[in-house]
């Protein structure tokens, strides 16, 4: 009797757990969606494009909270990863060669053949930074170079994870530094550098006459209500006045949209206005992506869409190692998933330092430079257009016209114009005393 009545109690007590349990998936469930598909999508990213292990992507890139919950296993034959949480989840990403790693719904045909971007051949044979070739040591009278050294060295460290430096001054690399395990070859995720990268493309456009950034009347859904004002300036300067939360720590607009939807172009359309535009500025990856939309607008096919950011912008100077990846509608994912060498992102910062020239060719013109590092009402002199800015001082011991692609975890191009400079930083987070680092920098150069 005592046994039955026991036996009893714990069968009460384990289906106790058991549904504690389930409405703890279940409440938790939209959480535990993307915390998986995050990493599912950096594992195939960082295992099929970048061509590192498994083994070495969980050991670091997911290594940290929350993400380091999850479990991570690749198919090497499908190209494809799966990421599980606690195995009450799984979801999956494959690798679609010339268009990078997605996150895929049980419905995604994965058998379906996919239009990619035409691309072309590299320069290997001529020097840096027109082509992907060393060029010859270059040592300048005017820079300590012990100096330079050593301050480079501070950023080294278990502290801040740092994985590249690459210092470039006259366009000729003057100091350049890799973490173990990473070289001058290596592929790194730019995240939010990729937005820079889609406003680079409407100042080409521009420079065509091909693109009008005042023009408004945008989307249909907006074309009844104050949304229709809204311009692609307004985009460009993240000033538009819709709703967005761009949170990274939680369930947000932002990783609800790269972790959950199928087309990212259209996931700020819908969004309200919560104020005016010109005068709320909001950073949001939604608008990114938006434009990334808009820009599928002013071409005839698919094809070119997808042809012309390789074509107009980044085979056309040499960024022969980035690839932007795409959603699963095809769409480039413009605000955060573009991988490249430190030395390809930083011939888009020399591409801004040249004010649109690049090797005697003109993409873009002084104006657009101009104008893209002209500071947004009401974002205290800190945005441009897609482009960050140091007119409001943030970096205090560093001058004040000084301009930077950022990305998450600490990704960085600095164009220092007055001191003919740039500067990549890549890493896994954002501790790195960035202002400390540019000030020696700069310093170590006499002008």
């Amino acid at each position: 009797m005592l046994e039955t009545r026991h036996m009893k109690n714990l069968k009460r007590i384990l289906l106790l757990i058991l549904i504690a349990l389930a409405i703890a998936v279940f409440y938790n469930y939209p959480k535990l969606n993307i915390l998986a598909g995050y990493s599912a999508k950096n594992t195939a990213s960082s295992v099929f494009l970048a061509g590192r292990s498994l083994a070495f992507t969980d050991a670091n890139d997911n290594n940290f909270s929350p993400i380091n919950i999850t479990s991570d296993k690749i198919n090497t034959e499908e190209k494809s990863a799966t990421g599980s949480v606690y195995g009450l989840l799984k979801r999956k990403a494959i690798y679609r060669e010339g268009l990078g790693a997605v996150l895929v719904t049980n419905d995604f045909d994965i058998t379906q053949p996919q239009l990619t971007p035409k691309r072309s051949e590299p320069d290997n044979f001529t020097p840096f930074p027109y082509g992907n070739a060393d060029h010859k040591d270059t040592i300048f009278a005017n820079i300590d170079y012990t100096k330079l050294n050593e301050t480079i060295d501070t950023i080294f460290n278990d502290r801040n994870q740092t994985r590249s430096v690459v210092v470039v001054y006259k366009d000729k690399i003057i100091f350049e530094k890799y973490d173990t395990g990473f070289t001058k070859e290596s592929k790194q995720l730019g995240w939010s550098m990729t937005k820079s990268i889609t406003g680079t493309l409407f100042g080409i456009l521009k420079c065509q006459g091909k693109i009008n950034v005042q023009e408004d009347n945008l989307f249909s859904e907006w074309e009844n209500d104050d949304r229709k004002n809204i311009t692609i300036h307004n985009l460009l300067q993240m000033n538009s006045g819709l709703e967005w939360n761009e949170d990274y720590n939680s369930i947000s607009d932002a990783t609800k949209m790269l972790f959950l939807e199928k087309d990212m172009t259209k996931v700020q359309v819908n969004k309200p206005l919560v104020g005016k535009p010109n005068e709320t500025w909001n950073y949001s990856s939604g608008t990114s992506n938006l434009l990334s939309g808009i820009l599928r607008t002013k071409f005839d096919t698919h094809q070119e869409y997808l042809d012309f950011w390789y074509s107009g912008l980044i085979d056309k100077i040499g960024m022969n190692s980035m690839i932007v990846e795409t959603d699963m509608s095809n769409h480039f994912v413009g605000s955060s998933y573009a991988w490249a060498t430190a030395r390809d992102w930083a011939k888009l910062g020399l591409l801004y330092l040249h004010n649109g020239e690049w090797n005697g060719e003109h993409l873009f013109d002084k104006d657009w430079v101009s104008y893209a590092t002209t500071p947004t009402p009401t974002s205290n002199g800190r945005y441009g257009a897609q482009i960050w800015l140091n007119k409001g001082g943030k970096h205090p011991d560093v001058p004040k016209n000084m301009f930077s692609f950022n990305g998450y975890k600490g990704q960085n191009v600095f164009i220092l114009p007055s001191q003919d400079l740039v500067v990549v930083r890549t890493g896994l987070t954002k501790n790195a005393d960035v202002n400390t680092l540019l000030k020696g920098i700069v310093n170590s150069i006499k002008h």
